[in-house]
């Protein structure tokens, strides 16, 4: 082998070593570019935490609205007619006592009546001594023959006319000591003044009501309840009453009345509350009667979405993605709601914030 083909070999031999590590370079990038990058894990749509459905006692309630009313009115009114009224001493909202003193009229012309009657009295049991002395002075003579039959006749005849007109003597005393007492208004019974007409100067007319109270205090809540659903509730049954104000009683069921509206198809419960300042006859309030309990599967009301008029939860799957679930919901305690079908025990939901996720959103499950 000549010279020039040597040097034509080490030239060739040279070129290979330096291009196949070239080759092997573009080659490995070429199949690095053809192969597809592994798949990056779903972004979250929102970091909730879980809650499964829980079996137990709920507690049986049947809601119903009403007015509070008082349990009895007294109507308070003048016993004396055409006396001047000259003394108020309650107004609305006063709590008095039985007996007290409401009001005064003025009495002058009860009093003079009241004297006159006491004088009439008087001069009939003089009229009654006089008589009755005549009946015994002329009991001796009667079978001598001094008087006669007729005359003592007369003489028992006037004693007997003197007593009757001593009887209405008193009786016209006892009527004007009555009208006198009258001229003093006091209050029936204890209560609370709900209303007042009275007055001062006015002059009043026998009959004419003056003050009404509601007696003792007593308020009741009046709660219109369905044909069908009379028949659940039982006198003695708790009810906590909610008046418009907010403010919250425990009541207790006092009767059922005996007859349903007939327009209405409602009957009405009558329900015994105590005393609270925020609560006044006439106002609104709704109630829930208690029934008593049933074991039932329910969870947070948080954990629920309202949708197109449905009761939805998002359920959480092994792969960590949501599917809204249908549910069917009964009865309401605090803060659970009766599940009634669409959920089992051990299934986990969103406890909250599943308004925000839509169908085949992946969360981030946290423990709290």
């Amino acid at each position: 082998m000549n010279f020039k083909n040597k040097t034509l070999t080490i030239v060739l031999i040279a070129l290979g070593a330096v291009s196949l590590p070239a080759i092997s370079l573009f080659s490995s990038q070429t199949q690095a570019q053809n192969t597809p990058a592994p798949a990056a894990a779903p972004k979250a749509a929102l970091t909730v935490s879980s809650v499964s459905p829980t079996s137990g006692a709920m507690a049986i309630k049947l809601g119903a609205n009403g007015t509070v009313a008082a349990w009895q009115e007294a109507s308070i009114g003048s016993e004396v007619n055409g006396l001047r009224l000259l003394e108020v001493r309650v107004n609305v909202g006063d709590v008095v006592k039985k007996g007290q003193v409401l009001a005064r009229f003025s009495a002058e012309t009860v009093q003079a009546d009241l004297m006159q009657a006491k004088a009439s009295l008087a001069e009939a049991q003089a009229s009654l001594a006089a008589a009755s002395a005549d009946v015994q002075r002329a009991a001796p003579l009667k079978d001598t023959g001094a008087l006669s039959a007729q005359q003592i006749a007369q003489f028992n005849t006037a004693e007997a006319t003197a007593k009757a007109r001593v009887e209405a003597a008193k009786a016209a005393v006892a009527a004007s000591q009555v009208r006198a007492n009258q001229a003093v208004l006091t209050a029936p019974d204890s209560g609370v003044i709900s209303a007042r007409n009275a007055a001062v100067g006015a002059v009043v007319g026998s009959g004419a009501e003056l003050f009404r109270m509601v007696r003792q205090g007593r308020l009741e809540w009046r709660a219109e309840v369905t044909s069908n659903e009379i028949a659940k509730i039982k006198p003695g049954a708790p009810v906590s009453v909610t008046a418009a104000s907010g403010a919250t009683v425990n009541g207790k069921v006092r009767i059922i009345a005996p007859t349903v509206d007939p327009v209405t198809r409602n009957a009405l419960v009558y329900v015994d509350i105590p005393q609270h300042p925020d609560i006044k006859a006439g106002m609104f309030a709704k109630g829930d009667f208690a029934l008593g309990q049933q074991t039932a599967l329910s969870l947070p009301q948080q954990a629920l979405v309202l949708r197109d008029g449905f009761t939805y939860a998002m359920r959480i799957e092994a792969n960590n993605k949501v599917s809204a679930v249908k549910l069917q919901t009964g009865k309401r305690s605090g803060d659970s709601v009766e599940i009634v079908s669409g959920a089992k025990v051990g299934e986990r939901f969103v406890a909250s914030g599943a308004a925000f996720l839509a169908e085949g959103d992946t969360v981030r499950v946290v423990v709290k």
